[in-house]
């Protein structure tokens, strides 16, 4: 006589690639930085002349937003609340705003299609418009 097995069997592991929230496009994982230091040493040096001058637009632009790394890039917080992000790709940055949907863009500078975020494509610091980015980024913080 065979004995019943009290519970079902396991399926099998699902070997199936992570969903694109667990990985960065082209299947490598996110790494994770203690600090904004950090995730700036990280980046490639092509990047580096345009991620120090958004630091310093930031700084400038609103003072009261916090430098912080979440979902691996570079971020903005103001009271521990996401404002805007830096991602940086292999040949771009993307700074972008987490409601830039909510926001006006009079000068429609900012791209994407989703629900909630959108972005401005940034290849070096001259690319930074800055007039239209401290509007955006005022109206972001506030």
């Amino acid at each position: 006589m065979q004995k019943k097995r009290k519970n079902p069997p396991r399926p099998a592991r699902d070997t199936r690639p992570r969903s694109p929230a667990k990985q960065k496009p082209g299947g490598k994982k996110m790494t994770a930085y203690a600090t904004f230091d950090l995730w700036y040493g990280a980046q490639a040096p092509r990047l580096k002349k345009a991620i120090t001058a958004l630091r310093a637009f930031v700084a400038r632009t609103v003072p009261l937003l916090a430098e912080s790394v979440k979902w691996g890039n570079g971020c903005w917080l103001l009271d521990g609340k996401p404002v805007a992000y830096c991602y940086a790709d292999s040949d771009h940055l993307q700074f972008g705003f987490f409601r830039g949907a909510q926001l006006a863009d009079p000068k429609h500078v900012l791209q994407g299609k989703g629900q909630y975020v959108r972005h401005v494509k940034v290849r070096t610091a001259a690319d930074l418009d800055e007039a239209a980015l401290a509007a955006l980024l005022r109206q972001a913080s506030a």
